[in-house]
């Protein structure tokens, strides 16, 4: 079916796509004791999520909206979340950032949405935090990535479970969230900032609504099966590394003999996986990881980071560089 079909799922199939997806994602961890929280912009999305989880879990969830500031509107949109909340006796805390957002707008308000939202989990003992993604914001990041030329990784997309946060919808389309939300006169309302063509992402799903040939369901599918093939992948990266590196008191050494014959792709995992064991928390990608590799396999001493990296005799060598290591040396950054 087209996108543009905007009643292939009823109330019981949402329903039931919302519990399975749960379920799917949890399975036996699941305490059924603990709570769980819904982020709730007011949107669409999340207006309907938040409605259907009460009709699942009714005495189990718990909601808040977060309230960047960074519209006219917003306040009144986070009450809107919150008068229908106190309708339907749900428990609902508004969360707003302490420090204004500066710098890169999107992504500074993603990571404090994200940090006011599992602070607030914690307190309210919620052992899961679901969102409302749904498959059109799985293609449209699919499709983003695709142009900046991510590998398997990026492809896969958008991730069903982070931790304890969750995205049980992200195989339904927005036009069936929409629908539901019409057919039960649930409020809701429209961010202009989704249409805002100063916007990647906004500019980006303009395009794609003209596509009716493109089924955002269809390309959900797709970007699980890169996910598998990408945890596939990490398994296998992580026996690897774990079997080549031996641990000594200042570095690790990383037996890379037969990086010439071993695919590129797992080499480059083992080198990632190598450096972020070397200093916990770098993430090297793209270009910098490339360098690191290309400076490695010709005998070279490069830093990435904190890690001074060096290859003697098939043997690589990470270590944090000691004040003022990288004078001298070709950095990796």
């Amino acid at each position: 079916m087209s996108k543009t079909d905007t009643s292939r799922r009823d109330d019981g199939a949402l329903l039931n796509a919302l519990r399975t997806g749960f379920a799917s994602l949890v399975g036996s961890e699941d305490d059924k004791h603990s709570g769980i929280a819904i982020a709730v912009s007011g949107g669409p999305d999340s207006m309907a999520l938040l409605a259907l989880a009460r009709t699942l879990w009714t005495e189990r969830i718990k909601t808040a909206t977060v309230d960047h500031g960074l519209r006219p509107d917003s306040a009144e949109e986070a009450q809107m979340v919150a008068d229908y909340c106190a309708k339907a006796a749900i428990p609902h805390a508004i969360l707003r950032p302490d420090q204004p957002i500066t710098g890169n707008v999107q992504s500074a308000a993603r990571a404090a949405r994200y940090g006011l939202l599992d602070s607030w989990r914690k307190q309210q003992g919620c052992q899961w935090l679901l969102t409302a993604h749904h498959a059109d914001d799985q293609l449209e990041t699919m499709v983003m990535r695709l142009n900046r030329g991510s590998g398997v990784a990026g492809l896969a997309g958008i991730r069903t479970r982070n931790g304890h946060i969750l995205r049980p919808l992200l195989a339904v389309g927005k036009a069936d969230l929409l629908a539901y939300c019409q057919r039960h006169d649930i409020p809701f309302v429209d961010d202009p900032s989704n249409s805002d063509a100063r916007f990647d992402r906004a500019r980006l799903r303009t395009q794609l609504a003209q596509c009716d040939w493109l089924d955002p369901e269809t390309a959900t599918q797709s970007a699980h099966a890169l996910a598998q093939a990408d945890s596939a992948l990490h398994w296998m990266a992580q026996r690897e590394t774990d079997a080549r590196i031996t641990e000594q008191q200042d570095a690790l050494i990383c037996d890379m003999h037969d990086s010439a014959a071993l695919p590129h792709e797992l080499v480059r995992r083992i080198t990632k996986l190598a450096l972020e064991r070397a200093q916990p928390g770098l993430n090297p990608r793209g270009e910098a990881l490339e360098r690191v590799i290309d400076a490695l396999k010709s005998g070279q001493t490069v830093t990435q980071g904190h890690v001074l990296c060096q290859a003697k005799d098939g043997l690589w060598r990470f270590s944090i560089a000691p004040p003022r290591a990288n004078n001298g040396y070709k950095a990796g950054t």
